[in-house]
């Protein structure tokens, strides 16, 4: 049996929409798109109209790429403004010799109970761990024997407020929000491995206005923060130096200049538009000490937020979001941070950009939190899933081709 699910994330550069079908444990896209974005910055809702026109064009693409409604989504939330904190819960097994899915729910549902949501909204509820009886540090308990389940869930909010209209966003553009989870989850799903779930990491995020850094301990995300500089500032910068309309920056930037200045060719040049009357001629190598120069002080402000987030050792770093699709940009990664860094590749045919790190990951994290309490969702119907059948494999050989919410995974 498969599944269809859709992530989507509102971004201050573009909307990203991934559909995507898990098959044997495998995950396959169906469909992408990424729009331009208007009324959205730093992940807060700046203009609802525009947002809505920017958010419905994104899904009316890969609805047509579809031929079907998408109705249901994951939606990715910025962690700007998110808290983190731990509760524990503890429940009596329903049945000794089996431990269950319900027991699970059952478990984080106490855990939440003690929690005040008066002023936060809940986003994300992540067991940490669980204990059956004396047994301590189980994963997934599902079939064990035992009396008494107990679990550390790490709780993620944000304000309501500014999560309320995102999701009125999504809704007003014809879509239901099935969950939510923070950026950063989303992007380590995508990297998510085995050993990265044994040991302590972090995970940067270069956006449009902002550099998001998070601290994951055994796959769970224990700190956070937000550094008020990103992509759209090697624009500016560019824009400064060559006196060039920001909209002729960003092309310089991202199909024109490297990462690292010393593998860019002097002779390689581009012809940017002053004015109307007025175009002027700039190297690759001029541009890329430009772009290289805000690059290298970004990623030394992230890695001295990683030293501000935490003492414990660091055993890998990932680095993803637009900017780190600049050629040479590993290079820049390995001279900051050495070799326990290294940038997000996402080897998945249709979404081949890190752009996509976050939609994509949310879908993993979402099918992750339906297995540990044995749950199934599918966002399409089966007529439309019978409709998807003839197109999927055209689709997946082209690359052009709040209380509500948790109510799918806490209900009995």
């Amino acid at each position: 049996m498969s599944d269809i699910y859709t992530g989507i994330d509102l971004g201050t550069n573009s909307i990203k929409v991934v559909v995507c079908e898990k098959l044997n444990d495998n995950y396959h896209v169906l469909a992408s798109s990424n729009v331009p974005s208007n009324g959205i910055k730093n992940g807060y809702i700046t203009d609802t109209k525009l947002a809505i026109n920017s958010v419905s064009k994104a899904i009316k693409q890969v609805n047509e790429m579809l031929g079907i409604k998408i109705a249901k989504v994951i939606a990715c939330v910025p962690p700007t403004d998110c808290k983190m904190n731990i509760a524990i819960g503890s429940t009596s097994v329903i049945d000794y010799n089996d431990i269950s899915s319900i027991d699970i729910s059952n478990v984080i549902n106490d855990a939440l109970k003690g929690y005040d949501f008066t002023e936060e909204e809940l986003v994300t509820a992540m067991p940490i761990s669980f204990t059956v009886d004396d047994e301590k540090n189980v994963r997934d308990p599902k079939g064990m024997k035992g009396s008494i389940l107990q679990t550390r869930v790490v709780i993620g909010t944000m304000p309501k407020e500014s999560l309320y209209r995102i999701l009125e966003v999504l809704r007003q553009s014809g879509v239901e929000t099935v969950d939510i989870t923070f950026n950063s989850f989303g992007d380590y799903y995508t990297v998510k491995t085995r050993q990265y779930d044994e040991e302590v990491g972090a995970i940067i995020n270069l956006g449009e206005e902002s550099t998001n850094v998070s601290i994951f301990n055994k796959g769970i995300q224990i700190k956070n923060s937000l550094i008020p500089f990103g992509s759209r500032n090697v624009d500016k910068d560019l824009t400064y130096v060559f006196k060039s309309k920001m909209s002729e920056s960003r092309k310089l930037k991202e199909d024109f200049a490297v990462a690292l200045s010393s593998m860019a060719d002097s002779n390689d040049t581009w012809t940017i538009e002053l004015d109307k009357q007025t175009t002027k001629e700039v190297n690759q190598v001029g541009v890329s000490k430009v772009v290289e120069a805000r690059v290298k002080e970004l990623l030394k402000l992230a890695k001295n937020e990683i030293k501000n987030l935490t003492n414990r050792e660091i055993r890998y770093i990932i680095v993803t979001g637009g900017l780190s699709e600049l050629a040479g940009f590993s290079y820049l990664v390995e001279q900051e941070f050495g070799f326990v860094a290294k940038v997000c590749n996402i080897n998945v045919m249709g979404i081949r950009h890190n752009m996509y790190s976050s939609c994509y990951g949310a879908i993993k994290y979402f099918n992750d939190k339906l297995d540990l309490r044995g749950k199934h969702y599918n966002m399409v119907t089966n007529e439309d899933e019978a409709k998807l059948s003839s197109v999927t494999s055209s689709i997946t050989t082209n690359e052009n081709v709040i209380s509500k919410v948790f109510g799918h995974f806490f209900s009995d």
